[in-house]
């Protein structure tokens, strides 16, 4: 199976309506300078794994799911002691997502994951970092649906980041609109 053939139905969508969307808006004469996604990195935090290193599984098994990659286990840099933490304990898992993965993901996320959410109003415009970055977190993984309710150990959240080629706020804020994410009004 070629490369071209295993496209996802956002990256179509990219190329076929948001990227004119983009040009006519923000009047780019170069298509290399329109805004895109480069990466989606999802991290979910668990603080009990340094004391008990089976609740790492858990994530671990869930982040799998989620996102269809394997995590890597983040550990910790050095030592905190109020929170009885020594240097390199596991302290959560990371998965760092490109290309077709990405756009699954970002397809998974805006259109299932998020009605889910019990009380969704939308999310935060101003989760922008200034340099075209979104981050946005979520309370429970179990919003997914490869997520067994029954399986689970502990309703864990985590932390999405969606990083962009946009110079601006305002530019990677068109850029997700133009995908539906659901900005509060």
């Amino acid at each position: 199976m070629s490369a071209k053939a295993e496209t996802a139905r956002l990256r179509k969508h990219y190329d076929d309506v948001v990227r004119p969307n983009l040009m006519t808006k923000f009047g780019y004469t170069n298509p290399m300078a329109i805004p895109k996604i480069t990466k989606i990195v999802v991290n979910m935090g668990v603080g009990e794994a340094s004391q008990d290193k089976k609740k790492i599984e858990g994530a671990v098994d869930n982040m799998a799911s989620i996102t269809g990659q394997k995590p890597v286990i983040t550990k910790s840099s050095k030592a905190i002691a109020n929170f009885k933490l020594r240097e390199n304990q596991m302290v959560g898992c990371r998965v760092t997502l490109r290309k077709v993965r990405m756009y699954e993901f970002l397809d998974r996320l805006i259109n299932i994951a998020m009605p889910r959410i019990r009380d969704f109003r939308g999310v935060s415009a101003k989760s922008f970092d200034g340099a075209g970055n979104y981050n946005m977190g979520l309370k429970e993984q179990i919003v997914f649906p490869e997520i067994n309710y029954d399986k689970i150990d502990k309703v864990r959240g985590m932390n999405i980041t969606i990083c962009t080629t946009a110079k601006t706020d305002e530019e990677a804020k068109a850029l997700l609109e133009g995908f539906d994410m659901p900005f509060q009004k």
